[in-house]
């Protein structure tokens, strides 16, 4: 997933119902095998917005883990501030909106996505992992912390039921 950053906008997603995790949200998908996870993210936005990432930085991880499956999934999150090109005028996930950052909280999206928002824009990097029941519905245990460059800032690690 990549957030972005134009001046004090961020560009986002409007995605319908009928794609998926409707509401706003930023571009990103799944990595192509044997394309780098950075690669990917770079990929993804020039199919998604049609813009050309210029520079990328790593923000962060998030982890979600399902035992009832043995399933683990993991999302790398990054910022973008350098690009060119132009918007698609038909893209492929839903429209895209520049939207003022302080402004974008507002807008629907999805509890997880609303969750992570904020953290892109905090300094260091960030790591959100969660062991999700999918039999039951429920997260079991949530751990996010927050790392900068002086040193591990624990911001949460608790059991959650939801």
């Amino acid at each position: 997933m990549c957030m972005i950053q134009s001046g004090t906008k961020v560009l986002l997603i409007n995605r319908p119902d009928h794609m998926g995790f409707p509401g706003y949200i930023a571009p990103g998908g799944k990595v192509d095998f044997p394309e780098s996870i950075v690669d990917g993210a770079i990929r993804e936005v020039r199919e998604e917005t049609g813009l050309i990432v210029k520079d990328i930085v790593y923000k962060g991880l998030d982890e979600f883990c399902d035992p009832s499956t043995g399933l683990r999934s993991m999302v790398f999150n990054y910022s973008v501030t350098s690009f060119e090109g132009e918007l698609l005028s038909e893209p492929p996930e839903g429209e895209l909106v520049w939207v003022e950052r302080e402004a974008a909280m507002n807008l629907p999206m999805q509890d997880w996505f609303q969750r992570r928002f904020p953290l892109f824009f905090q300094p260091g990097t960030f790591e959100l992992s969660f062991i999700w029941d999918g039999s039951k519905g429920e997260t079991l245990k949530e751990t996010i912390r927050n790392y900068n460059e002086a040193e591990e800032t624990k911001v949460g690690a608790r059991p959650s039921s939801r």
